[in-house]
C-alpha cells in the first residue's frame, strides 16, 4: 500500500472518528492478524491469582490449573489512568512476545443500570479513546462492553439510539487506530432473546466493521450450545464475521444461575480454534467473583476467592 503523508493521513482518521469509525479503505481492524505477531496468549503475573499463588506457594493446584492460564485484564472505572495501565500491560506482553486480552466494560451505567461505568457519553468516549491509545499498533484480543447490546432492553427504548452509537463510537475507534487488534463486540450469551435480532443489534453497532462478536463472557453455558448459537447469529448477520467464546468456567454447564453457582467446572484452556469460532477464551478469571452472592455471598465483584477457584477445579 502506498504510504500516505502524514497530513493525509492524519485527516483520514479524523474523518473516520468522526463517522462514528468509517475506517477509509487500507485502515479497517483486519489488516492485521494479532496471532500471527505473537507465539500464544499472554499469562498476566498480576493476576488476582498469580497474586494469590505467591502468598501460597503450597497451593500447586491452583497455581498450574489456574493462575498459568491465560485470562483477560478486565479495565473500567476502577481503572484509574486507564491509558497508563494498558500501556504497561501491553508493553509487559510484547516484550513477552504474547498476545493479550481486554475486555472493556465502563458504558454509562453499565448493565442494566447496576451503577459504576463513565461518568456521561463524553466522559467515555475519551476513556475509550484512551484504552486505544495504550493499545497502539501492538497485537491484542479485545471485547467490548460485556451484555452492552445483550441487556439493551434494561433501558428505555430512547436511550437505545445513544448507547450503540457509543459501541459504535469504540468500534471506530479501535478499527482505524489498532491495526493488530482483533475487537469482538460482545453479543451474550444462548439466553439473550432472539438471535436475528442480535444481529441486529450487532449491525447497528457495526460488527462488520470489526473482527467479529463475544459469546458467554462470565457466564457457565456449554462451549457447544455457544457454537450453535453463534452459528444462528452468523446465519442472521448473513455470514462475514467471526466470533469468541469464553469457556473460562463452562466445563459442567450453566444450571441457571450466572452469580458463583456451584458444581461448575473449569473450561478448556485459551487456544485458536477452527472457522468460525476463532478462539476459546478465559474472559473471567476462574475464582474471581460474580458478586455478592452463590457460594460465597458476601464477597465483591472480581474478588478472587481460593475457595471458588478449587469448587471450579473440582466441578463441586
Amino acid at each position: 500500500m502506498p504510504t500516505l503523508r502524514p497530513t493525509v493521513a492524519g485527516l483520514l482518521l479524523t474523518a473516520a472518528l468522526l463517522a462514528f469509525g468509517r475506517p477509509e479503505p487500507g485502515l479497517a481492524e483486519a489488516t492485521g492478524d494479532p496471532l500471527k505477531l505473537t507465539t500464544g496468549f499472554y499469562v498476566d503475573p498480576a493476576s488476582p491469582a498469580a497474586a494469590y499463588v505467591r502468598r501460597h506457594p503450597e497451593d500447586t493446584e491452583l497455581a498450574s490449573k489456574i493462575a498459568a492460564q491465560a485470562s483477560a485484564r478486565w479495565v473500567g472505572a476502577w481503572s484509574g489512568d486507564v491509558q497508563a495501565g494498558v500501556t504497561a500491560y501491553m508493553t509487559a506482553a510484547d516484550k513477552a512476545g504474547k498476545l493479550p486480552v481486554l475486555v472493556t466494560d465502563n458504558l454509562p451505567g453499565r448493565q442494566c443500570g447496576i451503577g459504576g461505568g463513565a461518568a456521561s457519553d463524553a466522559a467515555y468516549r475519551t476513556w475509550i479513546a484512551a484504552v486505544s491509545a495504550g493499545i497502539g499498533t501492538r497485537p491484542a484480543v479485545v471485547v467490548l462492553e460485556p451484555d452492552a447490546l445483550a441487556r439493551l432492553d434494561c433501558y428505555p427504548t430512547s436511550e437505545w439510539d445513544a448507547r450503540i452509537a457509543l459501541l459504535k463510537y469504540a468500534v471506530g475507534v479501535l478499527a482505524v487506530k489498532n491495526p493488530n487488534t482483533w475487537t469482538y463486540l460482545d453479543a451474550g450469551n444462548v439466553t439473550s432473546g432472539d438471535a436475528k435480532e442480535m444481529a441486529r443489534r450487532l449491525r447497528l453497532a457495526d460488527v462488520g466493521k470489526v473482527r467479529g462478536f463475544a459469546l458467554n463472557t462470565a457466564n457457565y453455558f456449554t462451549t457447544e450450545q455457544s457454537v450453535t448459537r453463534g452459528t444462528e447469529i452468523l446465519q442472521a448477520l448473513g455470514g462475514g464475521s467471526h466470533f469468541v467464546i469464553d469457556t473460562s468456567r463452562n466445563g459442567n454447564g450453566s444450571d441457571g444461575s450466572s452469580c458463583n453457582p456451584p458444581a461448575r467446572k473449569l473450561g478448556t484452556p485459551p487456544a485458536r480454534t477452527a472457522a468460525p469460532v476463532d478462539l476459546h477464551l478465559w474472559l473471567r478469571t476462574p475464582g474471581e467473583s460474580d458478586g455478592p452472592c452463590g457460594l460465597t455471598p458476601d464477597l465483591p465483584t472480581r474478588t478472587f476467592s481460593p475457595v471458588l477457584a478449587h469448587h471450579l477445579i473440582n466441578g463441586t
